[in-house]
């Protein structure tokens, strides 16, 4: 036998240590690599993922362990996977079973993206699951009842679904839970009581379900409740007195059901914890309890549409948090002397932006005491009482106020002028009570006013024509007052108003002016009842946006002018009782026309047949004796045919007119060939034309173009802050062109061409234009803007801080003024102009932050010859371009539809078109057009959803959808197709109707 080596001893041991080694990292790598469990049920769940738009899951494959997969996380001891959240990403399928593999997971989110289908039981068998969101998908079928299995589960989103059926009683086994919100589903079966059992619940939420029942007593075992929302669900019966038990909850929420009963007046200080209580829309009676005093932390009070009774009794200078008081709709009048001495308790209430005591029967008078109110206070709704005596002068102290609503009460006396230092207010009501006097001049001073609302009082005198000082005002109606004189021209030169002018039921005579023609954007007018006189001006015609006309009952004669055939969009025509002469226009024919009115005039001749003459039920011809033919309905006689004579008419006759026509043609036409070459507006002409201003002056003006007064760079030019006068110190904008980049000379002449032709309260108001030679002898060109201090749109949108300092009333006011500005261009410029480079830098933003569009380098003029693109020109900036431009197509007004549809996704959502998520097929546009219509929160702006702040559920809901039609008009107006695209005047239109439907809230 041999000897073994001495060496063999280190040579087995370092064998048995490899060995060991290689079966500890296989077991290792088998084990580390993912449990084959987790990475089998995974790669299932992906598996049945039929949508992944952000490409979020293409890092799901063998490349990555599976605990370095997007959204995935695993426990550091075990490597198994604890941790998947996959929320917000746009995903569409169902969701797999082989989820209830996962056996150490304890978060779990898909919300806020498109699964469907029904939740799999096997979900039950994650028994470390603590958090479940399934939010804000479209899950359907009924929650599954082994939920239970999840003994360790604390948080539970099933909200924002479509789930049917009850709330399961296994929900009840869940002694962890502490947040179940369910929702904005299809539930039924009421709240069971047996959900009293889960003493841990904090929060609670079955808003909008149709639920049914009564609260269940039970629920008092909530001792650490702090929400409660149960709004909308159908409930009835009394609020059960152990709720008032609860004393943690801070939000009280039960909007928009059947409640009956009265709030119990002695439960002491229980709710000193309560911030928000809603109670709103239900038929709650009795007096509302003076125990809200006490709570101390309240913020918002809502008891809209109840039937609250008797004296307001609660003390609002306990309740210094307050921000919304909502009590409109009840019926809380006492016809005591003092019955509004509660408004005095409300000058403690420094944070309240909104009272709302509208329909509540309250009889006293208005109190001096109103304007010690806050001015943070936004919004004073008093209308529908019978409140009486004077307006106090007081009431101008409410320099917050963007809302006031006095209309329908009994007020006499006459509008204090004080009223015109509220600088905020936007709208304004006092119509329905029985004020007198002049209208006060300061009305003019209300800068920000909107709507305007006097009518069917007992104002008289003259209508001042400071009201043309309001230039934002879309609506303003003063009917149904003893006005008189003429009505002023600056009213009718309000090119802002949109909605409706109405001036019916007063004195005012003489004729209408021609300014009248500047409305073009308006949707009604109304001047009926009143003592106007001579012809319809022709300059009606311009109004291409009316569709409610009323003249009657004037004294207008002539006869209808032609140009009214302008006005296709008329719906109704009332034009009765005038002294209006000739045939009937055929042109009415062709308007799609509900309503006409035509009675007593004096027309003549044959009644037309098509149209709404089509049927006898929809116009009225009464009172017009001389009229013939029209259907036989009507009971008109025949119409005498009339005899042709031609060879019995003067032959002299006939040679005289050719003459001197022929003689008329020649004389104009050389007048006109002798105009046409002394004014061609040949180049050199054009530049003498806007040399108004030299290179010394502009050097001057801006510190020798330095840097310091640079405020932006475009591909063409840069543009410098200066003072163009040292006597004046207002700034200006110079805009010095880059002559050395090619096409920046026409760049210079086309938007000298563009401001030469338009003129609009939102297009950017050129001063002058220099064309000269610098210093060196290099030709020098430039424009002279008003300067507008407020910067440009994109300095708003993107801080240095990367987020955005706008609110959604901000962006909501400037996309109107954009659309204004484009649908003026496209609709009511000639010849039409096309912007062709619409973008957040090219929207400039004065003091009042009122929007105007500049930069016209790119602009072309449809149907002309001047300054065209050629082929193969710019054409837009990469993102707001219209696809269509890509593939040689010309410029036209699509084209501007599609960048103004980009610019809104732009900012409401906060992504540019050109980010990096938006590849690969993907694009702003579909963006938003996958959230519509149910997803639509999900992909607002955080900065946007500050206007929830404070806000009660019903103006919550109004918010909401005002922002998905605001998101709707975007992906409209962005649709590849460029015939499908929305217009610009429907756009307007649409814009105004959210400026309307928001509620009116202070951010």
């Amino acid at each position: 036998m041999q000897p073994i080596p001495s060496s063999y001893p280190m040579r087995f041991l370092f064998y048995v240590i490899l060995v060991i080694f290689l079966t500890s990292t296989s077991i290792s790598s088998s084990y580390d690599g993912g449990n084959e469990t987790d990475h089998h049920a995974l790669l299932k769940i992906k598996s049945m993922i039929t949508r992944d738009p952000y490409g979020a899951l293409t890092s799901w494959n063998t490349s990555l362990h599976f605990c370095d997969w997007y959204g995935v996380k695993c426990g550091k001891r075990h490597r198994r996977v604890t941790f998947v959240a996959l929320q917000s990403l746009g995903l569409e399928g169902s969701l797999s079973p082989h989820v209830g593999n996962l056996s150490f997971l304890r978060v779990f989110s898909l919300a806020n993206n498109s699964f469907q289908g029904a939740i799999p039981h096997e979900i039950g068998n994650l028994n470390r699951l603590t958090i479940l969101y399934l939010g804000a998908n479209t899950f359907n079928g009924v929650i599954p009842t082994n939920l239970s299995g999840c003994l360790n589960l604390q948080k539970l989103d099933l909200s924002r679904n479509k789930l049917v059926g009850s709330i399961p009683k296994e929900i009840s086994f869940l002694s962890k839970l502490s947040f179940l919100s369910l929702g904005l589903n299809k539930l039924t079966g009421g709240i069971p009581p047996f959900l009293g059992n889960i003493t841990s619940m904090e929060t609670f939420s079955v808003v909008r379900n149709p639920v049914g029942g009564i609260i269940p007593d039970t629920l008092g075992n909530w001792k650490k409740l702090v929400g409660f929302h149960s709004g909308g669900c159908n409930l009835s019966g009394s609020i059960p007195h152990s709720i008032y038990n609860l004393s943690l909850l801070a939000n009280f929420i039960l909007f928009e059901n059947q409640l009956t009963g009265s709030l119990p007046r002695g439960i002491g200080a229980m709710f000193s914890h309560l911030e928000i209580l809603e109670l709103n829309y239900n038929q709650l009676t009795g007096p509302l309890p003076s125990w809200i005093s006490n709570c101390s932390k309240l913020r918002g009070l809502d008891m809209t549409d109840n039937m609250f009774s008797g004296k307001l009794t609660i003390d609002f200078s306990k309740l210094g948090d307050i921000e919304g008081i909502y009590l409109s709709f009840n019926n809380f009048g006492s016809s005591e002397a003092d019955e509004m001495n509660f408004i005095d308790s409300l000058k403690n209430c420094t944070t309240l932006y909104r009272l709302a005591l509208a329909f509540c029967k309250f009889q006293g008078v208005l109190p001096r005491s109103i304007g010690n109110l806050s001015d943070q206070l936004g919004s004073l709704t008093l209308y529908g009482n019978n409140l009486h005596g004077n307006l106090p002068t007081s009431i101008g102290n409410l320099v917050g106020l963007a809302g006031l609503h006095l209309g329908r009460n009994q007020f006499t006396g006459s509008i204090p002028s004080t009223i015109g230092k509220l600088q905020k207010l936007q709208y304004f009501d006092l119509y329905g009570n029985q004020l007198s006097g002049q209208l006060p001049d300061a009305l003019g001073n209300l800068s920000s006013l909107l709507q305007l609302y006097l009518f069917s009082n007992k104002l008289e005198g003259v209508i001042p024509s400071s009201i043309g000082n309001c230039r934002h005002l879309i609506a303003l109606q003063l009917d149904d007052n003893k006005f008189t004189g003429k009505i002023p021209q600056r009213i009718l030169q309000l090119s802002s108003l949109s909605i409706i002018l109405n001036l019916s039921q007063n004195n005012l005579f003489g004729s209408l002016p021609t300014e009248v023609g500047d409305l073009k954007m308006l949707s009604a007018l109304d001047l009926s009842y009143n003592n106007l006189s001579g012809n319809i001006p022709s300059s009606l015609g311009s109004c291409g946006s009316l569709t409610s006309l009323s003249l009657k009952g004037n004294l207008f004669q002539g006869m209808i002018p032609p140009s009214l055939s302008s006005l296709k969009g008329l719906v109704e025509l009332d034009i009765s009782h005038n002294n209006l002469s000739g045939q009937i226009p055929r042109f009415l024919e062709r308007f799609l026309l509900e309503y006409l009115n035509l009675s007593y005039n004096d027309f003549e001749g044959e009644v037309p047949q098509l149209g709404v003459f089509a049927n006898a039920s929809a116009f009225s011809i009464l009172g017009n004796s001389r009229l013939c033919g029209g259907v036989v309905e009507l009971g008109l006689p025949k119409c005498k045919e009339t005899k042709k004579h031609k060879e019995k008419f003067p032959v002299f006759v006939i040679i005289i007119l050719i003459a001197s026509s022929l003689f008329t043609i020649i004389c104009l036409a050389y007048a006109w060939c002798k105009k046409k070459s002394k004014s061609r507006p040949s180049q050199s002409s054009m530049r003498d034309r806007f040399l108004k201003i030299s290179y010394a002056q502009l050097l001057k003006a801006t510190n020798g173009f330095s840097e310091t007064n640079l405020i932006g760079n475009g591909g063409f030019s840069s543009v410098y802050k200066g003072v163009l006068n040292e006597n004046d110190d207002t700034l200006v904008a110079v805009k010095v062109l880059r002559l050395q980049n090619r096409g920046a000379e026409r760049s210079f002449m086309r938007e000298c061409e563009a401001w030469r032709n338009i003129r609009h309260r939102n297009l950017l108001r050129i001063i002058t234009s220099c064309s000269s030679i610098d210093f060196q002898g290099n030709d020098f060109k430039a424009l002279v803007y008003e300067f507008m201090p407020k910067g440009s749109l994109h300095d708003w949108l993107y801080t240095s801080e990367g987020t955005s300092r706008l609110n959604y009333i901000q962006i909501t006011n400037i996309l109107a003024d954009v659309a204004s500005a484009l649908d003026y261009l496209h609709n009511h410029c000639v010849p039409i102009v096309v912007h062709g480079d619409l973008k957040p830098s090219n929207i400039l933003l004065n003091d009042e932050m009122v929007a105007h569009v500049g930069d016209f380098g790119l602009a072309r003029f449809l149907g002309t010859t001047s300054y065209q693109n050629s082929s193969t020109g710019i054409r837009g900036t990469i993102g707001y371009a219209a696809p269509e431009y890509g593939l040689g197509s010309d410029m036209t007004t699509n084209g501007d539809v599609y960048s103004f549809g980009m610019l809104l996704l732009e900012v409401m959502t906060g992504k540019k078109p050109t980010d990096d998520i938006f590849n690969e097929g993907h694009s702003l546009h579909k963006f938003a057009s996958m959230a519509l219509p149910d997803h639509v929160m999900d992909i607002i702006d955080l900065n946007i959803l500050n206007i929830y702040q404070g806000v009660c559920e019903a103006d919550a809901q109004k918010i909401e959808e005002c922002l998905a039609s605001t998101i709707k008009i975007g992906v409209s107006c962005s649709l590849d197709s460029p015939s499908l695209r929305m217009n610009m005047e429907k756009v307007v239109h649409e814009l105004h109707r959210i400026q309307n439907t928001l509620p009116n809230i202070e951010i």
